[in-house]
């Protein structure tokens, strides 16, 4: 595990304050840094996990988080998740299995099996998980969740659309599954009060967005917050942005957090 010393001692003289969710999009099986800045390689991915399994971190679910008081929720917690639903997701599920962790995967339903309906610039080749695949991520332990029908920024729809999104996408996973699905993630991150208002009353009971900080720094299960993984980061930079729970975590900007908290009255 290659870590620099000082990134590790950040990391563990850190205070947490309260669980951490961490967002995946793809697992690239190259070892070289992928082009899509939303994909990690196997070696990255491996890595990190080594690192989390080190440092005593729970995984958890988003189901779990959301239904878990927080004063019982241990330590170190951190909920892996992974948008969109890639095939090559097959691969990270696989290493998670390996070392007894479990993630949740938010999944665009109109796109099940086939190839991604919105535009990404070099995003990898592949289709999505079919529903077989699915139902093999559920069986081992992993939570299967919601990201719409077909990926749009939902505070641009319009009612009818937003309840299409969210209830046609809640009913066809759980078809495919036999299961409940309780979670549900904002595409692209994109979310109001109307948008949160209308997951709650489609029967989620919890739902992520792309906020930094702390998960539950809001106290609001349809504002979880979390900190997205990108093809530049290495062990150091997430040990980093664990500490801080933050994405700006340059030495200069650590360096800033530090005086900070020295000259705080």
């Amino acid at each position: 595990m290659n870590i620099d010393p000082i990134s590790a001692r950040l990391h563990r003289r850190a205070r947490p304050c309260g669980p951490l969710m961490l967002m995946y999009h793809a697992v690239t099986p190259e070892g070289g840094r992928p082009r899509w800045a939303w994909a990690v390689s196997m070696r990255q991915f491996q890595a990190q996990l080594d690192f989390l399994a080190a440092e005593g971190y729970a995984t958890l679910t988003q189901r779990e988080l959301a239904a878990t008081p927080p004063a019982a929720l241990p330590a170190r917690a951190v909920v892996i998740t992974f948008d969109d639903g890639y095939r090559n997701n097959l691969l990270a599920s696989a290493e998670l299995a390996r070392r007894g962790m479990r993630a949740s995967w938010f999944i665009v339903t109109g796109n099940i099996g086939g190839a991604p309906g919105w535009p990404s610039e070099h995003r990898p080749e592949g289709r999505m998980l079919d529903a077989a695949e699915l139902r093999r991520l559920h069986a081992d332990g992993m939570e299967v969740g919601s990201h719409s029908v077909s990926h749009p920024r939902l505070p641009t729809t319009s009612d009818d659309q937003l309840r299409r999104e969210l209830a046609d996408s809640r009913a066809a996973l759980e078809d495919i599954l036999g299961a409940p699905v309780d979670s549900f993630a904002y595409p692209y991150g994109a979310w109001d009060a109307r948008c949160a208002a209308a997951v709650a009353q489609a029967g989620y009971t919890s739902a992520c967005t792309t906020r930094t900080g702390w998960a539950l720094r809001d106290n609001d299960p349809f504002r979880l917050r979390r900190l997205t993984v990108f093809n530049s980061d290495t062990t150091s930079t997430l040990a980093r942005k664990l500490a801080v729970a933050g994405h700006n975590v340059a030495w200069r900007d650590i360096a800033r957090l530090t005086l900070s908290k020295l000259v705080r009255p």
